[in-house]
């Protein structure tokens, strides 16, 4: 009996343009793909190994015909809308307290504090969660089994109880390894709200 849900936040509450930043990054950046070292650098921020004034001053040393804004404006490119609909479901899952709730993200500095400037309910979003985490604050990154060993560990979990919903198929393989439960979302297609009409099998 699943008794533990864990959520990813990209394109399960908060909608992305990955394609569209991509093209928007590479048009601005004029490369043809993003290079081993850029691709190394952003894994760096996002697990919080680095800072965001030296994250920032690496792609200013490599493309100085670009503002800092330039960079971040088109860092945050990807994040879009977050439905309310989605906030509705999740604070009514905390009401009932069937289940304990947690957040679980790939998710660094810049980003996060997009949307606390522009998700006006984010406080309310977090609220939710028994347990909130983003990669660059514990420095854990999925898909690394290790992550989701630490929040089993931390929340003294049985992995068979925990269902984990992430958009991303290498970060649910990399769960299941675990025997933890999941719902590798196809954002296109589903919804989170539809949760238990989707995954009633395991209800």
């Amino acid at each position: 009996m699943i008794k533990t849900l864990i959520f990813d936040f990209g394109d399960v509450f908060i909608n992305l343009d990955k394609s569209g930043a991509m093209k928007n990054v590479l048009d601005l950046f004029e490369i043809e793909t993003l290079s081993e070292d850029l691709i190394a650098i952003n894994t760096l921020y996002e697990q919080g190994l680095i800072a965001t004034e030296e994250f920032l001053e690496f792609y200013q040393d490599n493309f100085p015909n670009l503002s800092e804004k330039d960079i971040i404006d088109a860092w945050n490119y990807i994040l879009k809308d977050f439905p309310k609909n989605r906030l509705e479901f999740l604070q009514q899952l905390a009401k009932e307290k069937k289940y304990k709730l947690i957040l679980l993200s790939n998710t660094n500095e810049l980003h996060i504090n997009w949307i606390k400037d522009q998700v006006l309910f984010y406080d309310d979003f977090k609220a939710c969660f028994d347990a909130f985490y983003l990669s660059h604050e514990i420095q854990l990154r999925k898909p690394n089994t290790n992550i989701y060993e630490f929040v089993l560990a931390e929340n003294k979990l049985i992995p068979k109880e925990c269902l984990f919903i992430d958009d991303t198929k290498e970060n649910t393989e990399s769960a299941e390894k675990l025997g933890i439960h999941t719902w590798n979302i196809d954002e296109t297609s589903e919804d989170i709200i539809n949760l238990f009409k989707i995954k009633k099998d395991l209800f």
